[in-house]
């Protein structure tokens, strides 16, 4: 495996009916949203990415507002404790249901979190072999349960001498939450009505503070 995102979906209906749409990006409100989650940088455009550009260095954010639903990819949503997420990512959602996902394939690291839109948190679930369960807060989700429970296919594959933390891989866990939450993976089985995540314009922006 070798996903790596930091992503948040600001959504007022379902993720995945907007994303097989082919949304057209709102440029305008796109980069007044990146204005107010980031009042004291300076902000440039940079070239356009897609669902792709799903984690930018730092220093980069890509963003679309898309009629229902506006995404932010931002190493500011990497954190290992999704609820340590910064206020003003919180307050942007305003009534919509917001998710956080983030998974770094290199430490096998993964967190998601999911905020009503009044705000409070739902759900957040982080974790990695070197730090172990990191965040672990509200009620598990169903796409969760298989995993938690101890993954069959994931045990099949270690051998007895293998001294993995977990009874699952993080990483499989975070593609199941990208199935789950938004109807689409980075890697594995692709469905056939899956959005074709290059189509998905984000547009990128340079952001240095003042």
């Amino acid at each position: 495996m070798g996903t790596k995102d930091w992503m948040l979906f600001y959504a007022s209906g379902e993720v995945s009916e907007v994303l097989r749409s082919s949304p057209k990006i709102d440029r305008e409100a796109t980069a007044a949203l990146v204005a107010r989650l980031y009042p004291s940088c300076d902000i440039r455009p940079i070239a356009d990415g897609s669902l792709y550009s799903s984690n930018p260095p730092k220093g980069e954010v890509y963003a679309a507002v898309f009629p229902g639903l506006s995404i932010v990819c931002t190493q500011d949503a990497a954190g290992d404790a999704p609820t340590e997420l910064d206020a003003r990512f919180v307050g942007e959602a305003a009534g919509r249901t917001l998710y956080l996902h983030a998974m770094h394939s290199v430490v096998d690291f993964f967190a998601y979190a999911i905020w009503r839109p009044d705000g409070t948190l739902r759900r957040s679930f982080s974790l990695s072999p070197d730090s172990g369960v990191i965040s672990d807060v509200g009620t598990p989700l169903p796409f969760e349960e298989k995993y938690l429970a101890g993954d069959p296919e994931f045990l099949e594959s270690l051998d007895d001498e293998d001294e993995y933390p977990f009874r699952f891989h993080p990483l499989d866990l975070g593609e199941a939450a990208l199935r789950a939450l938004f109807g689409f993976n980075y890697e594995g089985v692709i469905q056939d009505d899956d959005p074709d995540l290059e189509e998905i314009v984000l547009a990128g922006y340079a952001v240095t503070p003042r």
